[in-house]
């Protein structure tokens, strides 16, 4: 029988609830022993998907500390505004903790550092929540793509979509000293992380421009860049558009092309002397927990740690500094 792993929640808001929902079809491998929430309405509402599911509601510690030496868990996922992670996830690793944290993973490239050398130092797991990382489409596509069947890598096309900038006006994600950015830094992280992980090589150029369109952040951006093969990429990130989520990567290739999304989900490949597309039928997966818990038990190598998220702080950073001198092509770190 599969032991049940104690974790703990740190932070019920909108994407904790998403995500508690998958988690709560894994009793068998999770036992949520507590919740770490200040906000009543917050707690509230997580509250209720716990009912509504039929299971009775963790007890809530909103201190941290106290939550780690009270009930002890064997992970966490935390799940906060991203001013936090840096040190709610170095307070969980020192404590032996292991941790599942959500992106972006930290606010900039210091913290990442930082939060590699606790890794390092304690021995614990620390996994980022990239669903596109950890989904089993996308570590095919890597798989494919790295093996050579499908020639040599020519051009990287990704687009991010979402109705992000009316729908957080007011939020925390549009206040630069919580959020550490704007759509690109925040859904945009996946259309980051994901192109990186499928290029599986390091940006050396960038060339980026931003609108923020009224807003304290960015909502509109688009980037063009050099890979150190000489490969080339366009992202376009658009935030204030229809309601929707939605994204689209292609990767062209010499003797194939591979089509997927930032979060993964599905996967198609069309091969030279093919007519189209064919579709990759891989299992499904519960998200980014149950992938969590597959490397924690060791079924695959980490394919999501602290590492992609200090590569995605330098991109962003890039981004930033070319976007701050109107398009100015930067040399990445």
């Amino acid at each position: 029988m599969t032991q049940q792993v104690k974790m703990a929640l740190i932070g019920c808001g909108g994407m904790a609830r998403h995500h508690l929902r998958g988690i709560l079809q894994m009793t068998e491998k999770t036992e949520i022993v507590a919740l770490c929430e200040p906000a009543p309405d917050a707690l509230e509402a997580t509250a209720a998907v716990f009912e509504e599911a039929g299971f009775e509601v963790p007890p809530n510690e909103p201190d941290l500390d106290k939550l780690l030496a009270t009930y002890k868990p064997d992970a966490v996922f935390i799940i906060t505004p991203h001013a936090y992670h840096h040190d709610q996830a170095k307070m969980c690793l020192e404590a032996g903790v292991d941790v599942l944290l959500e992106k972006p993973m930290v606010m900039n490239a210091e913290e990442a550092r930082s939060l590699i050398e606790t890794r390092d130092r304690t021995g614990r797991l620390l996994v980022v929540a990239f669903n596109g990382s950890l989904s089993p489409e996308i570590r095919e596509a890597v798989y494919l793509l790295r093996s050579g069947e499908l020639g040599k890598l020519l051009s990287i096309s990704g687009t991010i979509w979402q109705r992000w900038g009316p729908g957080t006006a007011g939020k925390w994600r549009q206040v630069p000293e919580i959020s550490g950015g704007g759509f690109m830094f925040d859904t945009g992280a996946h259309l980051l992380n994901t192109v990186a992980d499928l290029a599986g090589e390091e940006f050396v150029e960038v060339a980026a421009w931003t609108n923020d369109y009224g807003r304290p952040v960015e909502t509109l951006a688009v980037v063009i860049g050099r890979l150190a093969s000489g490969a080339l990429v366009t992202l376009h990130g658009c935030g204030e558009t229809v309601r929707t989520c939605k994204s689209d990567i292609r990767v062209f290739c010499t003797e194939g092309i591979v089509h997927t999304g930032a979060w993964g989900r599905w996967l198609e490949v069309q091969r030279d002397g093919e007519p189209d597309f064919v579709p990759v039928e891989l299992p499904p997966s519960l998200g980014a927990w149950e992938q969590f818990l597959a490397v924690r038990n060791g079924d695959f190598p980490n394919p999501s740690p602290p590492e992609v998220g200090l590569r995605m702080a330098r991109l962003y950073d890039a981004i930033k500094a070319s976007a701050a001198q109107g398009g100015m092509p930067i040399k990445c770190e």
